[in-house]
């Protein structure tokens, strides 16, 4: 860890960047078992608030795991460290005033919670929302045959399976994707967003 660093600050404060952008930075963090819908509803929820003309970009498996991350595994101190660089970035798109969607498993509560506090401390609003589904669901919609494959004994560490996974215990949004819409699922998110003052339509 380098040592010999000093934070330099820009001249452009958050609150003149969001006002500029007519918009609050936020990040809205969805968690949930693989199959849960995370990806499905992170995708229409950016391609909403994109035709609400804000600033919105989405964090996934895809542009993370494929680039940033790719040289983390599976196993938990490569996940613990996994969420925390998305922690990170998530900050940090935040701060320059977007709405920050995250799609990730995450499933443990601590390293949820340590991502929570890096937003905290730099006052930057942190929504948890706990995409949910039951395992039966989640094991029937396997779309790329993973839980089949974790069932078989082939994927080790598999979350739901054959590691753990800590559901939310206060998350500020649940969503049932067995019981809601994709269109449902956003507008719910949408309409907190509102409420709390981050999103003005």
């Amino acid at each position: 860890m380098a040592t010999n660093i000093t934070f330099h600050p820009g001249s452009v404060t958050k609150p003149e960047r969001d006002e500029l952008l007519k918009q609050r930075g936020v990040t809205i963090w969805l968690t949930g078992l693989s199959a849960s819908g995370k990806s499905t509803i992170a995708c229409a929820l950016e391609q909403h608030l994109l035709h609400l003309q804000k600033f919105a970009y989405r964090l996934d498996g895809d542009n993370i795991r494929f680039g940033l991350n790719k040289d983390l595994g599976f196993d938990e101190k490569s996940r613990n460290e996994n969420i925390r660089r998305i922690g990170e970035v998530a900050k940090l798109f935040s701060d320059a005033s977007a709405i920050t969607i995250t799609a990730f498993i995450s499933p443990y509560r601590q390293d949820r919670a340590v991502a929570k506090e890096l937003h905290d401390r730099a006052s930057i609003p942190f929504i948890e929302v706990y995409i949910d589904a039951p395992l039966s669901v989640v094991e029937e919609r396997d779309p790329k045959g993973l839980y089949k494959k974790a069932r078989a004994g082939e994927i080790k560490d598999f979350t739901g399976i054959s590691a753990p996974y800590e559901a939310p215990e206060n998350p500020e949004i649940h969503i049932r994707t067995d019981e809601t819409s994709v269109v449902e699922a956003v507008q719910k998110i949408t309409e907190y967003l509102v409420s709390k003052g981050y999103l003005s339509l």
